[in-house]
């Protein structure tokens, strides 16, 4: 019998880290993955990322036009609201067997709760980790609302077991993201920075960087400072502009700023192939994203990170942490650039991590009273 498993999407951040997973798991013959695709997605501002989901070739199931992203904490609450009650009725009337959900965002919080209120069995990736800001907290809310966990190592494990997840249904699976990304990233520098204008021949930096909703109207001064720094010691920057959450609209502002000055090269989307290239070769990764956390370490690429948006997750080698300000900004970049790449294992895991979910997806029990959750303690 197949078992029909529905993914929640509402970002190129969370989709680029699964797809392939999931196209594995649409491979099986005991397997169907549809996609549920909803929040910035379908934003143009945001490169109309429903375009990667769709040339995936996995099928969509439904999608979901959420409020006008607009920057505010008001503006991600409605948009939860859409998403809750579009997944919920959507589900309703076509119930998959397993809703599968990754990260700390709204929609998957959407998308954990829609599932939990219709007794449909809720599988988490990388529950457990610690970030320090309202992602924490959305995090841990999912995890409590998840029946399975497919965690990226041991630290995030023992957390789930303390909060009182069962022992039995969490797997220690690593970070999908990581599995297959070194071969993922097969193109050269020299065509990389021929495509956006730079100098493959000088220093570049990939810059990634998020509001930090706590973090209010002064939300766009720590990217200012970074991107002076940059400039200042003679460092080309290639940017991505911010996800939607509160505080993005004077940070996308500042960056369109300063590449419409000629400061940096500002873009929408990068396709997972070319992210992955960039990473292996830009010189340095400056921001406050995940993927200067866990993926960045596949390639030793040194990484600047800066303020509380990672707190507390496990490090690798390669990064740096930097506060706020100005100067903590300019000397970590500095560090960084004596420092060079830092090889080692990674801490998220290996290239084993799709072929792990894969199998839990295809072998573990829904047929139990798992959707009857008690804390363990």
């Amino acid at each position: 019998m197949t078992r029909r498993i529905c993914y929640v999407t509402g970002s190129r951040a969370d989709f680029g880290l699964i797809a392939s997973t999931l196209c594995a798991a649409h491979a099986e013959r005991d397997l169907a993955v549809s996609i549920a695709v909803t929040g910035m997605h379908m934003d143009p501002a945001h490169g109309l990322t429903v375009r990667d989901v769709e040339a995936s070739g996995l099928p969509i199931s439904v999608m979901i036009r959420t409020p006008e992203l607009d920057g505010t904490g008001f503006g991600m609450a409605a948009a939860l609201s859409t998403m809750l009650l579009g997944l919920a009725t959507a589900w309703h009337a076509d119930r998959p067997d397993l809703v599968l959900v990754l990260g700390d965002r709204g929609e998957m919080l959407a998308g954990a709760l829609a599932a939990a209120h219709l007794d449909i069995p809720v599988a988490h990736i990388h529950g457990g980790e610690r970030s320090g800001t309202i992602d924490e907290s959305l995090r841990h809310a999912i995890s409590k609302l998840a029946h399975l966990h497919f965690v990226s190592n041991d630290a995030s494990r023992v957390r789930l077991e303390r909060m009182g997840e069962r022992a039995d249904r969490v797997w220690v699976t690593g970070a999908p993201g990581i599995a297959g990304l070194a071969a993922l990233a097969d193109r050269t520098r020299r065509a990389l920075c021929a495509e956006v204008g730079l100098n493959a021949l000088l220093p570049v930096a990939l810059f990634c960087y998020h509001p930090v909703l706590q973090d209010g109207a002064h939300g766009d001064c720590a990217p200012q400072a970074a991107i002076a720094a940059l400039h200042g010691r003679g460092i080309q920057v290639l940017a991505m502009t911010p996800n939607s959450d509160s505080g993005s609209t004077s940070i996308r502002t500042m960056l369109e700023e300063r590449a419409a000055s000629g400061e940096i090269v500002l873009l929408r989307h990068l396709a997972r192939r070319d992210f992955a290239s960039w990473m292996a070769h830009a010189d340095l990764i400056v921001g406050n994203s995940s993927a200067g956390i866990i993926e960045a370490a596949t390639f030793g690429t040194p990484v600047v990170n800066i303020g509380d948006r990672q707190k507390m997750r496990e490090r690798n080698a390669n990064v740096i942490d930097v506060g706020n300000d100005a100067a903590s900004i300019d000397a970590g970049i500095a560090r960084a650039r004596g420092v060079g790449r830092v090889v080692g294992a990674n801490v998220y895991g290996n290239d084993g991590a799709s072929a792990r979910i894969v199998h839990l997806l295809r072998t573990v029990d829904l047929t139990s009273d798992i959707t009857r959750k008690c804390n363990a303690y």
